[in-house]
């Protein structure tokens, strides 16, 4: 049976749209799913300050009555403006392993571009940096990280066959500093660490409580650092402060 695209179009679709990542990868070892109300907060216009430059709409791919696959499309017209671009964004897409629902899935995405008035198709990315973006291409028996994208290695080959090429390579390392190892060996960390510190005249503020990180603007001040360094980087469009109140609460909870 062929596939069909539906859009989503209220709460109840929008649950079964996040849903289909956790069933995709239940028997994966490897994925770490999103938390369910963090992605219905980030994919809702009413709690997600990223709306205020972006607009999106969400799809879903079945077959006989179930659904096999996702796809999230996605402008972000403060990115657009700082690059001087006419981009559409993929992002969040999900696949069973079969080419016509990844084929449907683009194409879905491809027209909502074109109808848009856009000339160019990016991805996967979200709304901004502060969402999980990219594509994995090697590492697939490492765990990821609740900040990353994790993907089955037929993804790529997929939007390979779909005539997709990759924008930019980004790369995540783990650096482990050994906690049981020689004490030499521990030494030098701590001994380069305070090289840097007294060679840029840098010194470690300790919080006691989220109350005292958002006093004094610090927290806004961090942000604003984030601005500067990462201006240059592929699609980055500045965080504003509502963004950034959004991801405090989200994040300092912890």
């Amino acid at each position: 049976m062929s596939v069909e695209i539906t859009k989503v179009q209220n709460r109840a679709e929008l649950k079964k749209f996040i849903r289909f990542n956790y069933e995709l990868y239940k028997d994966n070892p490897y994925s770490v799913p999103d938390l369910l109300e963090d992605m219905l907060d980030t994919y809702n216009p009413k709690k997600n300050p990223a709306f205020e430059f972006c607009e999106a709409d969400y799809y879903l791919a079945w077959r006989d009555g179930k659904i096999v696959g996702r796809v999230a499309c996605i402008i972000n017209h403060k990115a657009n403006r700082t690059w001087n671009e006419k981009t559409a964004r993929f992002g969040w897409i999900d696949f069973i392993d079969d080419l016509e629902v990844s084929g449907a899935l683009l194409r879905q995405a491809e027209d909502w571009a074109q109808a848009h008035q856009c000339d160019q198709l990016v991805g996967p990315l979200g709304f901004t940096d502060l969402d999980a973006e990219g594509m994995l291409i090697d590492g697939f028996d490492q765990l990821s990280t609740m900040s990353t994208i994790y993907n089955y290695p037929y993804y790529p080959q997929h939007l390979e066959h779909y005539g997709y090429t990759h924008d930019v390579d980004w790369v995540e390392r783990k650096i482990f500093v050994p906690e049981n190892g020689h004490e030499a060996d521990q030494a030098k960390y701590f001994r380069v660490a305070e090289i840097v510190k007294q060679r840029l005249n840098l010194r470690v503020r300790k919080f006691k409580s989220v109350k005292e990180i958002k006093k004094d603007g610090y927290l806004y001040r961090v942000f604003d650092v984030v601005n500067k360094a990462y201006a240059p980087l592929f699609g980055f469009s500045e965080i504003n402060r509502a963004q950034v109140d959004k991801y405090a609460n989200q994040y300092l909870q912890f």
